[in-house]
């Protein structure tokens, strides 16, 4: 039973040993596209009411604040982004009172609902990072939603 035992077990690390890698590994081959380059500038941090950031939205056109809107932003606010952020002060994420003064609609949103891949590629996003050592979380904003608490962002002016 020991010689059977032993013998199983110098085959697994065998095979083990065998999958491991190393210099007979066998180089990948991915046939996936590569993705077309960008005709988009790279977003910059020298001015951030340029940037409109990493993610689906790409241009938005404000007119006059919908207060029904914004009423529902609100509420999308305080369940998805009230833990970490006031209006007047720094929190865990920063404050957001006037933050449509210092960002563009767009970067707003793609950060709302695209936070993993700005905090990637987005220089803003990447400072803003460094300064608070946290990642924003993915709440999982759909544009609807994301669009409602642009609303009510709009609604609050700096402290």
């Amino acid at each position: 039973m020991k010689f059977k035992s032993a013998t199983i077990i110098a085959i697994l690390t065998l095979f083990l040993l065998g999958c491991s890698g190393g210099p007979n590994e066998v180089e990948s081959f991915d046939s996936t596209p590569a993705a077309p380059e960008s005709t988009e500038p790279a977003p910059t941090a020298d001015d951030p009411m340029s940037n409109r950031g990493v993610g689906p939205i790409k241009s938005l056109a404000l007119e006059a604040i919908d207060e029904k809107l914004a009423k529902s932003g609100e509420d999308f606010f305080r369940t998805k982004c009230a833990a970490c952020h006031r209006m007047d002060k720094r929190r865990v994420g920063p404050s957001l009172g006037g933050i449509t003064e210092r960002r563009t609609p767009e970067w707003i949103m793609n950060m709302i609902m695209n936070p993993t891949e700005m905090l990637e590629k987005d220089p803003i996003a990447k400072e803003l990072l460094a300064e608070y050592a946290t990642q924003m979380a993915d709440q999982n904003v759909d544009e609807s939603e994301a669009r409602a608490i642009l609303e009510f962002l709009r609604t609050q002016s700096a402290p």
